[in-house]
């Protein structure tokens, strides 16, 4: 198990490293667009120059963990058990995600973002996320809406018989994702300051204004189709059938979808309840957006991601395994 967690850390941290590569030479070829220039973009700005930083800030907000990108791209990449299904949760996640960052950059354009200055959604953003991501893992496990959740069972394997493969279980359509990320898109966080309140509002007029934010979005995009390629392979063990990837793949979705969903309502009803847990952070000293300090975001990666979606992974691997094994 720890080989197959080993090989996709590797394959995951290859493909980052060559996408800071590319950034690195991006910056050599145009050494105007320095990192500074990047995360502080001036005044006086082309169009052109505006959907280049809007486009490379969406490359770095896909890349790194965000916490409203990450954990349900992983979802429903890891639910699609295939690459080509995998991309395409990622493409559809992104798509719902960029038509509402389009919307927030002509809101930015004509000046009426500015209740984002003034209110901290977060709080209400997380919770709607989360009851969107608990009902779609509700379906997914194919459990009825009721009270008792086995939160014993999260990180455990059911015994599961020869039948466990066949246990139902559904799958999701991209429409699902792209309203999932139409609703993740109300999440404003530095990348969104950048585009909704310095980038939009330099736009030659209101017909450009969502340009900057199909930029983002189109970078966003660029990483989440990568990442979902990927996530969607995680649940591929050689000692495994199709049928039993497909159970794996589809449990983890469902428990990480419906755990993760818990987890994201319950940290909004605190930051509702208790704001100032929402600005709690500790700088890492790195200037960019996500990587700059450990909070409360971090900690939501780390927890549906990390946790869960792994936990849940291997947990469902090892129940597959053991089941080969009693069957010899």
């Amino acid at each position: 198990m720890f080989m197959i967690a080993r090989k996709y850390v590797l394959l995951l941290g290859t493909i980052i490293v060559i996408l800071v590569s590319g950034i690195m030479a991006f910056h050599y070829a145009f050494p105007q667009f320095s990192l500074s220039f990047i995360l502080n973009p001036p005044a006086g700005l082309t169009l052109a120059e505006i959907l280049t930083i809007a486009f490379v800030l969406g490359i770095l907000h896909g890349i790194t963990p965000d916490e409203h990108t990450w954990p349900i791209t992983f979802s429903y990449a890891i639910g699609s058990y295939s690459t080509r299904k995998g991309m395409k949760a990622g493409f559809s996640f992104s798509l719902g995600f960029t038509a509402q960052r389009a919307f927030l950059t002509t809101l930015g354009f004509i000046g009426l973002a500015a209740f984002y200055r003034t209110y901290n959604l977060d709080g209400p953003v997380y919770i709607l996320v989360g009851v969107a991501m608990a009902v779609v893992g509700t379906y997914i496990l194919d459990k009825k809406l009721g009270l008792h959740i086995p939160f014993d069972k999260l990180l455990r394997s059911e015994h599961h018989s020869g039948k466990s493969e066949r246990t139902p279980m559904h799958d999701v359509k991209p429409k699902v994702a792209i309203i999932h990320g139409l609703i993740a898109g109300f999440g404003f966080g530095a990348y969104a300051t950048i585009i909704t309140f310095i980038l939009a509002p330099q736009v030659p007029g209101l017909i450009y204004a969502p340009l900057p934010g199909v930029m983002f979005g189109l970078g966003t995009m660029t990483m989440q189709i990568i990442f979902g390629a990927v996530f969607a392979n995680f649940a591929r063990v050689r000692k495994l059938s199709e049928n039993q990837i497909k159970y794996v793949g589809r449990k983890t979705a469902g428990r990480t979808l419906l755990y993760g969903g818990i987890a994201f309502a319950a940290i909004g009803a605190l930051i509702v309840f208790f704001p100032a847990i929402d600005a709690f952070a500790v700088s890492t000293g790195n200037p960019i957006p996500n990587l700059s300090s450990i909070g409360i975001s971090t900690v939501l990666v780390l927890l549906v991601v990390g946790v869960i979606g792994i936990g849940s992974l291997i947990a469902g691997i090892g129940e597959m395994l053991r089941l080969n094994r009693r069957r010899k």
